[in-house]
């Protein structure tokens, strides 16, 4: 092959610059790390031969200032240079920068960035190639009455999307004519607010859609494959949740010609290094291109844990001139993977996004498990960092393998249970209670999964009947352990020790169970009031924040966690606080008012940290629903807080310009 690189910079940060430099490591090429003021001790900086420093905390001052990216680059001799995903991947000056300064761009030809990157150029691109398209009108449309009547002549219901759109703006659906009208205007007022150009275009919706994406892999020398599918039709507002290769729904003739197409548009543009072509696919296994992403996608790993392929080592083998080792008929496509992203986004209040410091991060075991499944875990964080305000908050992304779908499935559902994260709000449990659905396990995916199965938000794994025994038998034990761990302290007086009562009552959740713990020579056992008893091993020891639980040899791995006088148990999205009482004290507590929550409904609440950057009225005024009343921008974003109902503003508590917490008062009602 071509000469290796002497030395590479990574210009990106978090979770994938630390991928990057593991396969860089393990090839033996030195690397170069850059950072912002905000990540001086981040994981990558630590895992990188040197590191460079590039400017202020926000992105926009940093990682994406093409200027500072080339000064670390000549300031270190690196010879080329990985983009990861986002920041500068997919942008074409930056690549002919590099060209410019006899670098080596660690993906493909500018052209075709170019290319790909405009949606209007791409599909026509793509139909030319072969490739299947949404029905739609590409030419751009004047006004809402020539926007009417292309849509009717698609066929209702259609898209009706900017071009230089992305992240879900300047897009609306028109079941008919009156909402093409509208929806036009809107998507025209929002695409030249969001992105400065007004360019619209009209395409069919397809219903039940699942988003389907190819990996594609090219060389120098004109060889182009394919490597299979991911599914990722698991979605929350166009951001991809839960990502698994192969897809459920695909047949080989599907595969293969999805497949086929996306390699023919690769060629098309001469594309090489790694890359994905997205397809929208209907009930029926119709496919439509959707657009190429020119760089390697965030849910490579699936691909990598079902191929065999290392997808960095390959573009940066391709990018140093070297033929594909394989061909197409070498791609086998072994088991089944899925990559769960855990994210620092509260899912009980609406996913709004959590910073703070990671009090604790312990990640599962990678590696081959006992049962044969494999544990991946990319992340760009460890324990005591923290996660900032300025990034993606993405925590890791963690992904397993078995021989077919559903043991994956189990060995993600497992994982979620060994993972510990403390610190901030996260959407672990989320992910759990996805892996439990009868739904997911059947594979009856759609781009609106999250939005049907979860359509009042997310509000934590309700307590069944068959988990609430488990854990009353985990909370007993738990229970049992500190019992006569107290009585062996208290000590002896003579020799009359503390006898730890066997009968329980364990309330979780409304549930009351009655329970008889026996603790004999081969074990503990936990008898229920119907006579029927399982057998409970466990590693679990006070100060232990997560053990392994064998309840009638069926493991389970639960986070223990002593909360005043009770025993907060989390497994599978189900988050229970446990209290464990003699029968005589139960009867009792049962007798005791219930405290009711505060009434918060006079309130307006922070509803996550940031600045509160305007307040658009005054104590007595009357605000009408849905009215804006404050503005707090966090995380890059701006959050606008409306009214819930018509109310007459009693005091407002802080002035613009205040940081503040989660639910910190902003004003109250009368």
């Amino acid at each position: 092959m071509g000469h290796m690189f002497k030395k590479i910079l990574i210009a990106n940060r978090g979770e994938i610059a630390c991928r990057v430099i593991r396969t860089t490591k393990a090839l033996g090429i030195p690397t170069v790390a850059v950072y912002s003021d905000a990540d001086r001790d981040a994981m990558h900086v630590r895992m990188a031969d040197e590191a460079v420093h590039i400017g202020p905390s926000p992105s926009s001052q940093s990682y994406i200032v093409i200027e500072n990216i080339l000064a670390a680059i000549r300031r270190t001799g690196a010879d080329a240079v990985h983009p990861g995903y986002g920041f500068l991947s997919e942008n074409a000056a930056f690549a002919e920068a590099l060209e410019k300064d006899g670098v080596t761009f660690i993906g493909p030809p500018v052209r075709a960035i170019e290319a790909m990157g405009d949606k209007i150029t791409s599909k026509k691109l793509a139909a030319e190639a072969g490739v299947f398209t949404v029905p739609g009108h590409m030419g751009l449309i004047e006004d809402a009455d020539e926007a009417a009547r292309i849509a009717a002549e698609i066929g209702f219901p259609v898209m009706i999307k900017a071009s230089a759109g992305g992240g879900g703006k300047g897009m609306r659906i028109a079941w008919n004519e009156r909402e093409a009208r509208e929806g036009f205007q809107s998507s025209r007022n929002e695409a030249k607010s969001s992105f400065g150009d007004d360019r619209i275009f009209i395409e069919k919706f397809v219903t039940e859609p699942r988003h389907i994406e190819i990996q594609v892999l090219g060389d120098k020398h004109g060889n182009i494959l394919y490597l299979g599918e991911r599914e990722c039709s698991i979605q929350r507002r166009n951001q991809k949740v839960i990502e698994e290769a192969p897809s459920p729904f695909l047949d080989e003739k599907t595969r293969r010609a999805m497949g086929e197409q996306a390699v023919a548009l690769a060629k098309a543009v001469g594309y090489h290094s790694a890359g994905t072509v997205e397809f929208i696919v209907d009930a029926g296994r119709n496919f439509y291109f959707l657009e190429m992403n020119t760089r390697l996608q965030v849910e490579h790993p699936v691909t990598e844990l079902v191929t065999g392929l290392d997808l960095v080592e390959q573009m940066i083998r391709v990018a140093a001139g070297a033929k594909l080792a394989f061909a197409q008929k070498d791609v086998k496509l072994d088991g089944w993977a899925i990559e769960s992203r855990l994210y620092a986004e509260d899912p009980y209040r609406t996913f709004l996004p959590s910073i703070g410091r990671l009090t604790r991060y312990r990640p599962p075991e990678e590696g081959t498990q006992a049962d044969g499944t494999v544990i991946r875990n990319d992340t760009g964080v460890f324990e005591g960092g923290e996660i900032s305000m300025y990034y993606d908050p993405m925590i890791a992304k963690l992904c397993t393998w078995g021989p077919d779908r559903l043991t994956a499935v189990r060995a993600m559902a497992d994982a979620l249970d060994a993972f510990e994260v403390e610190g901030i709000g996260h959407n672990l449990p989320f992910l759990a209670a996805v892996m439990q659905q009868e739904r997911f396990h059947e594979g009856r995916l759609t781009t609106a999964y999250i939005a049907e199965e979860f359509a009042g938000g997310f509000h934590g794994v309700a307590l069944d009947d068959a988990s609430a025994r488990k854990l009353a038998a985990v909370a007993a034990t738990v229970n049992q352990t500190l019992q006569e761990r107290a009585s062996r302290i208290s000590g002896t007086i003579g020799n009359h020790r503390r006898v730890v009562g066997h009968e329980w009552v364990t309330s979780l959740d409304g549930h009351e169970i009655q329970v008889t713990c026996e603790v004999s020579a081969d074990g503990t056992y936990v008898r229920f009031a119907d006579g029927t008893s399982v057998s409970v091993a466990t590693d679990w020891a006070p100060g232990r924040t997560r053990a392994a639980f064998n309840i009638d040899n069926q493991p389970m791995s639960v986070k223990v966690e002593l909360a005043g006088p009770g025993i907060r148990l989390r497994w599978r999205g189900i988050d229970v606080v446990a209290r464990v009482r003699s029968p005589r004290i139960a009867e009792l507590a049962r007798l005791m008012p219930k405290k009711l929550p505060p009434d918060t409904s006079k309130m307006l609440l922070c509803p996550m940290p940031g600045v509160v950057t305007s307040i658009t009225v005054k104590a007595g005024e009357t605000v009408e629903a849905g009215q804006a009343i404050a503005v707090v921008e966090a995380m890059k974003m701006e959050n606008i807080l409306r009214a819930e109902k018509r109310a007459i503003v009693k005091r407002v508590a802080i002035e613009a310009g205040a940081s503040l917490a989660v639910d910190e008062l902003i004003m109250e009602f009368e």
